[in-house]
C-alpha cells in the first residue's frame, strides 16, 4: 500500500471514478453487481484500466471489491482509493470495517485528503475522485445528497456519465 501526498495523477482517459449512495436495497445487489462488472470490462475495453474509489460503504465499497476482483481474474486494472481522512472507518460495524482494511490492503494507491475529519474532507475527496477522471460510474436514485453533487460536477467537468441507478428508476 502507497500512502500518496498527492493524488494519483494518471492519463484522464484510462481513469474512471465511482460514486454512490450508501445505503443499497438488497433487492438491488446482484443487478448492481452484475451491471458493475459489466461496465468495468467495456470501459476497460475503451483502455480504461484506473479506477477511483472514495472508500464509503455502499456503492464505493461494492464497486472497490469487483474491481479487485475484475483484477483477481487477470483483468488489467488499478484500484486508487482517494479517503476523506484515516478516521473514516473507525465507528463503522465490524464486518464493514473488515471490508474496508481488505480494500484498503489490496489497492495499488490509497491517499488520504485530510490526516483527521475535517467538514469538508468529504466534498474534497469528492472533487479529487472526479477531477482527472474521463469516466463516471454512478449509483443516483436521488438528487440530494454527496452523491448528487458528485454526479453534478462530474457532468460539469465533461466526464461521462454511467449511471447505474436509472436501472431501478
Amino acid at each position: 500500500m502507497n500512502l500518496l501526498t498527492e493524488p494519483y495523477v494518471s492519463e484522464r482517459e484510462k481513469t474512471c471514478c465511482f460514486t454512490g449512495h450508501r445505503a443499497i436495497p438488497s433487492e438491488h445487489l446482484d443487478v448492481l453487481i452484475r451491471a458493475l462488472d459489466e461496465t468495468i470490462r467495456t470501459l476497460h475495453e475503451k483502455g480504461v484500466t484506473e479506477f477511483r474509489a472514495g472508500g464509503a460503504l455502499g456503492f464505493d465499497t461494492i464497486a472497490a471489491l469487483r474491481v479487485l476482483w475484475q483484477k483477481q481474474q487477470g483483468l488489467d486494472v488499478h484500484l486508487h482509493l482517494l479517503l476523506p481522512c484515516r478516521s473514516q472507518a473507525d465507528r463503522w460495524p465490524p464486518e464493514a470495517r473488515l471490508d474496508y482494511n481488505f480494500i484498503l490492503s489490496r489497492a495499488d494507491t490509497v491517499y488520504y485528503v485530510s490526516e483527521a475529519y475535517t467538514p469538508s474532507c468529504m466534498h474534497t475527496r469528492n472533487r479529487a475522485l472526479v477531477d482527472g477522471s474521463a469516466y463516471c460510474v454512478s449509483y443516483l436514485l436521488q438528487n440530494k445528497g454527496g452523491t448528487a453533487y458528485t454526479v453534478s460536477y462530474a457532468l460539469k467537468n465533461g466526464l461521462s456519465l454511467i449511471n447505474l441507478g436509472e436501472r431501478f428508476l
